[in-house]
């Protein structure tokens, strides 16, 4: 059975944790946040899924009366850290490549495609080797995580507000300092794709903006193949919708091969911190030639998540930056 852990607001904005089962959501009683219930499993020295069916209530909540939140937060956002990998997932480079080789105007192999293949050779390492490093990117501290519904941001110098569906791992660093996986979320890696098509080294600045997790971490390991669907509204009706996959069966990288590249610095493995981690994808609306407006709705559904990834796109007005010297 599926089970996903679900943080809520209530009408009087008390918040809440649920256990969602094929039984429905119900009330984890003692705990209101995953946090705090990831905290005491360590120290208890138990499974988050565990804990969280041990304290498991007979009280359900009703989901169209509470406000479903992202499914990981942290009281101080600099101490919540977004992340990912690019270019992990089968024919994820075709539109890259097809980008940077329209900029180039050159028949050789672009470093995106060299990029491609060197995950396809090494990026599925024996159990006790060490795979090929992947692309890795920042994107910022939890003030730029969204939670369901919320709108995605949009800085006013960008050049285009594009969505990227994914699955995130996300992470706990223990007080000894190991990374833990408490699970996986559905989420929409938001990205600035004219701004990288400039230039490819203009990637870390198209990637610099909100990212939306679905309300659900899904606790347990990710199935090897994943199959879902990523589309955009525009005054309520689809005018873009294409199939999308992940899950290991479908990547040139292990999972664990991620992993192991992002937390192999010390600086991610600070006692206490969370991570969110985006795998990466193959499908883009942008390969397509769409353009996104203020006010398209992303939409991203896939099993064994129950619940979608929904986010409309707003356009930030535009804030005049000084640098004052004292």
């Amino acid at each position: 059975m599926t089970l996903s852990l679900l943080q809520f607001a209530r009408a009087d904005d008390t918040r809440g944790l649920a256990l969602l089962d094929d039984q429905g959501a119900a009330i984890v009683s003692g705990y209101s946040d995953t946090l705090s219930l990831a905290r005491a499993a360590l120290a208890q020295g138990v499974g988050l899924a565990a804990l969280a069916q041990q304290h498991r209530s007979e009280e359900q909540i009703d989901m169209a009366e509470v406000t479903l939140l992202a499914p990981i937060s942290h009281p101080d956002p600099a101490h919540l850290l977004l992340t990912g990998t690019g270019l992990t997932h089968l024919g994820s480079a075709e539109g890259r490549d097809k980008m940077h080789r329209a900029a180039a105007e050159n028949p050789a192999p672009t470093d995106s495609m060299k990029m491609f293949m060197m995950g396809v050779e090494g990026g599925k390492p024996a159990a006790d080797e060490v795979g090929v490093q992947p692309e890795w990117f920042y994107k910022g501290d939890g003030s730029q995580l969204v939670g369901p519904g919320q709108p995605l941001r949009s800085p006013a110098f960008a050049k285009d507000a594009g969505e990227e569906p994914e699955i995130a791992g996300i992470y706990l660093i223990d007080e000894d300092g190991s990374p833990v996986r408490l699970g996986f979320a559905l989420a929409n890696e938001f990205s600035d794709h004219v701004t990288e098509r400039g230039n490819y080294l203009w990637l870390a600045h198209s990637k610099l903006r909100n990212a939306a997790l679905g309300p659900e971490l899904l606790l347990g390991d990710l199935p090897q193949d994943v199959r879902g669907a990523s589309r955009i509204l525009r005054d309520e009706q689809v005018i873009w919708d294409k199939p999308f996959l992940s899950g290991e069966a479908n990547m040139s990288h292990s999972i664990a091969n991620l992993e192991h590249h992002h937390f192999k610095y010390d600086l991610f493995r600070r006692p206490g911190d969370l991570h969110v981690h985006f795998f990466g994808t193959a499908t883009l609306s942008f390969s397509e030639g769409l353009t996104t407006q203020e006010g398209d709705v992303f939409e991203i559904e896939a099993a064994p998540f129950r619940l979608p990834v929904r986010n409309p796109i707003a356009i930030d007005r535009p804030t005049p930056v000084t640098v004052r010297s004292i």
